[in-house]
């Protein structure tokens, strides 16, 4: 009988030879243990939530406001958390199975590099790697940090004359917006009431600075002023009406930028490169760390970066696709 088995199915299924189920990231989660990674919308529960699950306390915070109920954090003496880098209370997991001694990597969304106020995702060993590959494809490599960050506080910084209408996620990314756009000395910076509930959880578990005021659409910014929207507001109304009456430059912000389609398809001014993820390269870095036996990838360009890590890094890798068994049990 296989030692671990991997598939995607309402979320991550790892189970064991013994039968223990470990699911990650269910809509309706059902595992003998549950995990959740992070609080973003495609990874968090829908409610009733689980009695218990495995994730941060700060993932907790964030979840109850975005759902009616919220599970208890639990432990488990099987299973390892480590920061993953992606947002505020994200976490990677190791489960270790008690039978066979295997260890499991489930790494959730990830980054490696060091960002704002984020703790880096640094690598741990295991015998399976589960990672996704949002950007697993070679066109996607990103510059230095510290470099992006500069780039988009300087373009805070130069543009006096008219206010400055950022999208982005309204957990993760508009955190970073109002944290760059305070680094940046703007003399104000507006968020939304949704942005704004997150912000205050968010404020009291970091250090960082998220202070902002109320967006009201019958107010409009001034000069230089910022106002961080949730991006899926960018085609909305309000958004053209406010852009027509002050002028306001309209920016985007993803790792996607680094192709000019992204700027077209959002109808944007000015984009940036700005990511929660791994680029190509960091998840090479990352798969090269774990120094894992097998790999299997979810998200993104799966096929492609898992043929990459098999003919280039010599690891056996699979794609997972959603209700299908590994093909080669490990």
């Amino acid at each position: 009988m296989a030692a671990i088995t991997v598939r995607e199915t309402d979320g991550i299924e790892i189970t064991t030879a013994s039968g223990l189920r470990v699911v990650a990231d269910g809509r309706r989660p059902d595992g003998d243990i549950n995990v959740l990674s992070h609080a973003h919308g495609d990874h968090l529960y829908t409610d009733p939530a689980p009695s218990e699950m495995v994730m941060s306390p700060l993932t907790a915070r964030l979840a109850a406001v975005r759902r009616e109920t919220t599970p208890a954090v639990a432990a488990d003496p099987r299973i390892e958390s480590f920061a993953a880098g992606h947002i505020p209370g994200s976490t990677a997991v190791r489960l270790t199975d008690p039978d066979s001694g295997l260890r499991v990597l489930y790494t959730g969304d990830c980054s490696l590099r060091d960002r704002l106020f984020l703790d880096v995702f640094e690598p741990v060993d295991a015998d399976i790697l589960i990672t996704e590959a949002t950007y697993g494809d070679p066109r996607f490599v990103f510059d230095p940090q510290p470099a992006l960050e500069a780039a988009i506080c300087d373009f805070i910084a130069d543009t006096t004359d008219r206010p400055i209408i950022c999208m982005g996620y309204t957990l993760g990314r508009a955190q970073e917006l109002c944290h760059l756009a305070h680094r940046a000395g703007a003399p104000r910076v507006y968020t939304s009431p949704a942005i704004a509930r997150l912000n205050r959880v968010i404020d009291d578990a970091v250090d960082a600075e998220l202070t902002t005021a109320a967006y009201d659409r019958e107010v409009d910014p001034g000069p230089g002023e910022v106002v961080v929207l949730p991006a899926q507001t960018n085609r909305l109304a309000f958004v053209d009406q406010l852009c027509a009456r002050t002028g306001a430059v309209r920016v985007g912000f993803s790792g996607w930028a680094v192709e000019d389609g992204f700027r077209y398809r959002g109808g944007y001014d000015v984009t940036f490169v700005l990511s929660d993820h791994c680029d190509f390269r960091e998840l090479e870095v990352l798969v090269q760390q774990v120094d894992p036996d097998r790999v299997y990838v979810t998200h993104g360009a799966r096929s492609r970066f898992a043929a990459h890590v098999q003919r280039t890094l010599g690891i056996p890798a699979q794609a997972l696709a959603r209700d299908q068994f590994t093909l080669e049990d490990f």
